[in-house]
């Protein structure tokens, strides 16, 4: 009797232990889609836990690297004014350029070296959609997150962080998409233009770093731009002001065209024959602006 006892306690601890490891390995190994909020509700937690606030005053550093191996960049300064939900503008600063970026209501308009630029804004200037519009509305409109399906989510790991992912079914990158902290429903990782099948060519993404509260209002302290897979830009950010009052005429568009003539088509298109991609020229632009 002793010895069946022996042997059915014997076979019952290596039973649980079995079961046990069997229920580890589920855990580690179950599929990523499994308990996945919907795209609408993760993009409500997202503006709820972003905070609310009427207007940012944001002073950073903006630094554009280079593609030479040692990475040597140019370093700007740059202020920002947010008047939330719909109107932003920033002013990046060098010894002998002055580049404005207005977006107001849906128009927007760049001024360089106090012309006013044909291209209204580029990809870079895209990464404080994410910030500046924190209502849900404004954000399911298609303008403001372009290709990005919010009807699709998923679970996945970034660099071992788990994170919600709208717009794509994970691990695919291949479309746009906007990455969440699974805790904290803060986005961390935007994918503008997925990445090709076969590479990474025309790979555009920005990366959200450091999030800092500042009164009720979240905020990325360290913004990275990432190109084909390489770091083209960052932003450090060095002070920010909550709820300042600025002057209207610096967001308004009409008003800006009536002080900055507008540049012929034939003439800013000059220095575009070779064809160099939006990174590259941006480069070269700034280069020549600024040495």
């Amino acid at each position: 009797m002793k010895y069946c006892s022996f042997i059915l306690h014997r076979y019952t601890n290596k039973f649980l232990v079995i079961f046990l490891c069997f229920v580890l390995l589920s855990c580690l190994y179950a599929p990523t889609n499994a308990y996945v909020l919907p795209g609408p509700y993760l993009l409500e937690q997202m503006t709820q836990n972003l905070g609310k606030a009427k207007s940012l005053l944001v002073s950073q550093t903006l630094v554009i690297h280079d593609d030479s191996p040692q990475k040597s960049g140019m370093k700007l300064s740059e202020t920002l004014r947010y008047v939330f939900p719909e109107m932003f503008r920033s002013d990046t600063l060098s010894k002998n350029v002055h580049r404005i970026h207005v977006l107001s209501k849906g128009e927007a308009l760049t001024v360089i070296d106090e012309t006013v630029s044909n291209k209204s804004k580029n990809c870079y200037d895209h990464y404080k959609d994410l910030l500046l519009f924190r209502f849900r509305k404004n954000l399911q409109d298609k303008t403001f997150l372009p290709g990005v399906d919010i009807t699709v989510s998923s679970l996945g790991r970034f660099q071992g962080k788990p994170a919600y992912i709208l717009g794509a079914q994970y691990p695919d990158e291949t479309v746009p998409q906007v990455w969440l902290d699974k805790d904290t429903f803060r986005p961390f990782r935007w994918i503008m233009t997925g990445k090709a099948e076969q590479s990474q060519e025309n790979n555009f993404e920005v990366r959200y770093f450091e999030w800092r509260k500042v009164h009720h209002i979240w905020y990325p302290m360290r913004i990275e731009f990432f190109a084909t897979g390489n770091l083209v830009r960052e932003i450090h950010v060095k002070n920010i002001k909550v709820n300042p009052s600025f002057p209207d005429d610096l967001f308004n568009i009409e008003h800006l065209k009536s002080l900055y003539p507008q540049i012929a088509s034939a003439e800013q298109d000059q220095g575009n024959k070779k064809h160099l991609n939006e990174v590259q020229k941006t480069i070269e632009d700034f280069k020549k602006l600024y040495e």
